[in-house]
């Protein structure tokens, strides 16, 4: 058997048809967590949240935008669990289904002023199994991109399904703010800032359609021919990578709080704070999660070169610093000093180290823990950075302004640049090889 790539028992898979999918189905995946979060800046708060005050109806909006992080390290649990149980490919046509169908029916559902408290309960519901969702999808899509990849390029191929993020996060903006366009203000307050969660329809079924094409990742086909599959996956990786799972989780905090400061909270800030129309945030963002896209397999490719600590210790102290001149140029109230301070927060500083995150989750465990020990880490992480930085920054603005949240930001990024400083380097490191940790867990099976 082939260790990466190439063909294998069966139909053939190449290296280009899974990352593709994993791409365009994790694309698919962030477009649908992202546009949540952008309603939830920009209408949630008046259409589900109307009998509080202009501050209290955000900061509700984005503890339910905060539900979705709650509840990814639970399907992180899950589907890591059954992924390293049963494989990849089939917990990303199940998670994939998950999102797409809750992120429909957001479209669907009715507001404050037509059924009342259960307009925002249901809201939330359809928010946690959004998290469910994305927080097992994650996981699989970036291990299935690793584990098809030859040696040298696993940073570059791992990168592809992170740069499905800015990726959906650039559709998702972008129909915001063509839909925003074209209906008007009131039009869209009232009824077509459904349109974006009607959408996901489609690009769920284009979704299914190129992941049910693929086939299961040889590094754990490998584990399956030989029956030595964990049996309790998530218990093992406490037992054998504890180290691992704490830097993993403390490494990635400072790192999404930046990013959805940078991509959720700017557009409260910039709407609500500064006074400017809702399209000049929504501009800023599009036009710097597109070039995102192409700066994360860049980064990526470099890692593999030179390995993936020097971009990720990179990335977090640029990310630590950069949130003071973002607000002060922010607060210029400039369209053009705007969308250049998002493009340097997400272009270069978020896209370096993010870049390289994929490939190095996936070296800190071996294969028949690594769906859970990758997803687990990765996703209680986001309850402690991504969930909680919109709801602080707001809190914190009117203590101490843009100050007091750019030092928030650069101390939480301070952690993410110590955690990976005490990591090892991962990046020439032999996935397919049992590390000892599992070598002692088969021992302890048999």
């Amino acid at each position: 058997m082939e260790r990466a790539g190439g063909e294998h028992t069966g139909m053939p898979t190449s290296i280009r048809q899974v990352v593709a999918a994993s791409f365009i189905g994790t694309t698919i995946e962030w477009y649908d967590y992202f546009i949540f979060g952008t309603a939830a800046a920009l209408v949630f708060p008046a259409l589900f949240f109307p009998d509080f005050s202009e501050l209290a109806g955000t900061l509700l909006a984005f503890s339910t935008f905060a539900v979705g992080f709650a509840a990814r390290p639970l399907g992180g649990l899950i589907f890591g669990h059954y992924g390293d149980r049963l494989g990849r490919k089939t917990m990303l046509v199940v998670t994939l289904l998950i999102m797409g169908v809750a992120t429909f029916l957001v479209g669907c559902l009715p507001t404050f002023d037509t059924i009342g408290i259960w307009a925002p309960i249901i809201l939330v519901v359809l928010r946690l199994f959004q998290g469910i969702g994305l927080g097992g999808e994650w996981g699989g899509a970036v291990l299935m991109a690793v584990e098809h990849s030859p040696e040298g390029r696993r940073g570059l191929n791992g990168s592809w399904p992170q740069s499905g993020a800015p990726a959906g996060l650039v559709i998702g903006t972008g129909v915001f703010a063509i839909v925003s366009a074209l209906a008007g203000d009131a039009a869209f307050g009232a009824w077509a800032w459904r349109i974006p969660f009607l959408l996901s329809f489609i690009l769920v079924a284009i979704g299914l359609f190129i992941r049910l094409r693929i086939l299961e990742s040889p590094a754990f086909r490998q584990v399956q021919e030989s029956q030595t599959e964990a049996q309790t996956p998530i218990v093992d990786v406490f037992r054998t990578y504890p180290k691992n799972l704490i830097l993993g989780v403390g490494s990635r905090i400072g790192i999404d709080a930046s990013f959805y400061i940078l991509a959720v909270y700017s557009l409260t800030h910039i709407s609500t704070n500064l006074g400017l129309p809702s399209s000049v945030g929504l501009t800023a963002i599009a036009v710097a999660a597109l070039i995102e896209v192409f700066t994360i397999p860049l980064f990526a490719s470099l890692s593999d070169r030179i390995g993936r600590r020097p971009l990720l210790i990179a990335g977090a102290a640029f990310l630590a610093v950069w949130t003071f001149p973002f607000f002060g140029l922010l607060n210029t109230k400039s369209s053009i000093l705007i969308v250049l301070a998002t493009i340097a927060g997400l272009s270069l500083g978020h896209a370096c180290v993010y870049s390289a995150q994929g490939a190095f989750y996936a070296e800190l465990f071996g294969t028949r823990v690594r769906y859970s020990g990758a997803s687990f880490s990765y996703q209680i992480a986001g309850i402690f950075g991504g969930a909680l930085a919109p709801i602080i920054a707001t809190s914190l603005f009117p203590i101490g302004g843009t100050v007091l949240i750019a030092v928030y930001i650069a101390a939480l990024c301070a952690l993410s640049v110590l955690c990976y400083f005490l990591a090892e380097e991962t990046f020439q490191k032999d996935i397919y090889e049992d590390d000892p940790e599992e070598r002692q867990l088969v021992s302890e099976q048999a």
